[in-house]
């Protein structure tokens, strides 16, 4: 037994200094040790120099990947004060690097609208680095810094130069600490995203990236959009198709509040809204989105009736008929945001959702009146929803479940699992009857369910919810995780806390995974973002030697295998194209039993790319879909046609 510490006095109370608490507790400062919170190193640093373009300052920021994997963000903003601090007796530059909550972004300070950690974001990134360099040029001087081993000070801010008086701005380096962080190698492709998105939220700076580690990237990728966010709704509609010309863009400023909208419908079926707050995606709305929503809404409905093409029988359109085919990007610049959760997710500021549907409203509500063939086509789109939506509400009633085992469907029944706890429960979506039925003999009945699918479901990316709801293999999904969809969906009803795709390893296993994970992206999203979601990985080769056989995953494992054999040993290769190939013991044995099987976790990195990449795989134009496989191609290693 434990013994108990019956003493508990001054000297149990642990006492961090200075930097010690970053590094003692990281994930309270930037969410995680893993990649996502390695690259939050540069968001923080990059965010200075973002604050400082907000503030007028700053027209051009560069990021490099050194060759060292080490990061360097330079900017031409004011550059960091250089003085002796009040309040610390250090210069500016070492105060902020050395001291959490030292920053000009805490009212009567240089920023009137900012992002970024409000104080802690330079600090963090040094308390979390190995090293950092920080170089300030100003008032015709140029000044180093240096610090090491979580924020320790190696040189004092001192004067190594002189440079133009006109030129000012701060070069920042750092190298993140490889004990801290699962890894320290950088992704050129998921800084590019956020810079991109940086570029398009900030019109008309100038952002650059470049990859010193690749010899051949000697001037990197430059972003710069003159429109700004109407330059980012036509980039995500490039693979879309748009149902009228116009990108529609509003604006208006109360309170030192700056608020944006631009928009475009296009021809499909799903909305892609996407909200930000001084740069940060509230990825879970608030009062800016709820504000623009309300307003959308509304006025549609207006011009709708006023122009008789709504009669007043009819009932009103809904947020979700007037939101299909829509793409939009708002954008709100607040002085003192208020955000609920750690996360930042959702702007929780009042007075921004009057603000919002006020300048929405007026402007939105005269473009319908200037442009009456385009305001034609997007009520028609609505109604056009609005009447598919009635139609979903009848056909979801068959959806609804009233007793444990009775979902079946064509090709075959649910074999649901004893439990009623969802916390052990899973369920594995089985591409057919040879696999499903193999799949039954060999689960766990206890806490495995098993629901076979009859070929390939439908591309949910190319209709609408009705004729979704019409397709037999989605209803019995829908059935069997409990949740309802649509609006009715209610992710506390989740049956199964393993929701397990079991698929072949062929193209046309791929191909029906692909359509399930798009279905699941479009209308059960919250399950792959609580971690709900896996595929399995059913063994690719069944090595034989002997009386023993050996099942590996991929051709690499399964080269290692042969080659650690014996050098006369026979052996038999076997390529395992169907589940239903395998009998019952081996499917269990390799893809099911929980000792032994490979599970691979569904997760959403970027909500934004992810809906590209489906629509661009899934949607209704060729075009970008051509495009992305030659441009993907090569990193396709093997492929089984």
């Amino acid at each position: 037994m434990e013994e108990k510490n019956e003493h508990y006095d001054a000297s149990d109370i642990q006492v961090l200094e200075g930097l010690e608490a970053v590094r003692k507790r990281p994930g309270m400062y930037i969410g995680t040790t893993d990649v996502k919170g390695l690259h939050h190193l540069v968001w923080e640093i990059v965010d200075n120099a973002i604050d400082e373009a907000l503030a007028g300052y700053c027209n051009n920021i560069e990021i490099i990947i050194n060759k060292d994997n080490s990061i360097t963000v330079k900017d031409d903003g004011r550059g960091i004060p250089v003085e002796i601090h009040p309040k610390t007796g250090m210069s500016t530059v070492e105060t902020v690097y050395t001291v959490l909550h030292a920053g000009g972004k805490f009212g009567n300070g240089g920023y009137k609208v900012a992002g970024g950690l409000h104080g802690v974001g330079a600090s963090v990134v040094n308390a979390l680095s190995s090293w950092v360099n920080v170089r300030v040029y100003k008032n015709g001087k140029i000044y180093d810094a240096k610090f090491e081993n979580g924020g320790k000070v190696l040189e004092k801010l001192h004067e190594v130069g002189e440079c133009s008086i006109d030129r000012t701005g701060t070069t920042v380096s750092f190298k993140p600490d490889a004990t801290i962080f699962d890894t320290d190698i950088y992704n050129y492709e998921t800084l590019k995203v956020r810079v991109r998105e940086l570029a398009f939220l900030n019109k008309g700076l100038r952002i650059t990236l470049r990859d010193d580690r690749d010899n051949e990237d000697t001037t990197g990728e430059t972003f710069i959009y003159e429109g700004g966010i109407s330059e980012y709704v036509k980039y995500l509609n490039s693979t879309k198709t748009p149902i009228h010309n116009q990108i529609i863009h509003l604006e208006g400023e109360e309170n030192d509040i700056f608020f944006e909208v631009a928009l475009q419908y296009n021809s499909g079926y799903t909305d892609s809204i996407y909200s930000f707050v001084n740069n940060i995606n509230t990825h879970d709305g608030g009062t800016h989105e709820e504000g623009v929503r309300r307003a959308l809404t509304r006025i549609i409905n207006n011009y709708a009736r006023k122009n008789n093409i709504l009669k007043e029988k009819d009932e009103s359109l809904t947020g979700d008929d007037v939101k299909e085919g829509l793409t939009m990007i708002i954008s709100c610049k607040h002085p003192n945001p208020q955000f609920e959760g750690q996360t930042k997710g959702r702007l929780g500021n009042s007075e921004v959702r009057k603000l919002a549907d006020n300048v929405f409203s007026g402007e939105f509500e005269r473009f319908l009146l200037e442009n009456p063939d385009e305001a034609k086509i997007i009520v028609d789109k609505a109604i056009t929803a609005s009447h598919a939506r009635v139609a979903a509400k009848r056909a979801r009633e068959l959806t609804r479940r009233k007793g444990g085992l009775e979902l079946t469907n064509q090709w075959g029944k649910l074999a649901d699992c004893s439990s009623k706890d969802p916390v052990e429960s899973e369920i594995f979506i089985v591409e057919g009857d040879s696999a499903g039925g193999q799949a039954k003999q060999g689960r766990d009945a206890k806490t495995q369910a098993i629901l076979p699918l009859r070929g390939k479901i439908l591309n949910v990316e190319k209709a609408r919810l009705d004729r979704i709801l019409g397709n037999e293999e989605i209803r019995s999904m829908i059935t069997a995780f409990g949740t309802g969809i649509g609006d009715e969906f209610n992710i506390d009803k989740l049956r199964y806390h393993k929701i397990i795709i079991m698929t072949d390893a062929d193209v046309d296993g791929s191909h029906i995974r692909t359509l399930l994970l798009t279905l699941f992206y479009r209308f059960f999203r919250p399950i792959i973002e609580k971690g709900h979601v896996y595929v399995a990985q059913p063994p690719l080769y069944k090595i034989k030697h002997g009386k023993t056989f050996k099942f590996v995953l991929t051709d690499e494992e399964k080269d290692n295998y042969i080659a650690s054999l014996p050098p006369t040993t026979k052996y038999v290769v076997n390529r395992n194209k169907g589940l239903g190939e395998m009998d019952k013991e081996e499917l269990c044995l390799t893809t099911m039993n929980i000792e032994h099987r490979t599970l691979r976790k569904i997760t959403i990195e970027d909500a934004i790319l992810a809906d590209q990449v489906f629509e661009t795989l899934m949607g209704e134009e060729v075009e970008p879909r051509r495009k992305f496989i030659e441009e993907n191609a090569t990193y396709v290693e093997n492929l089984d046609i």
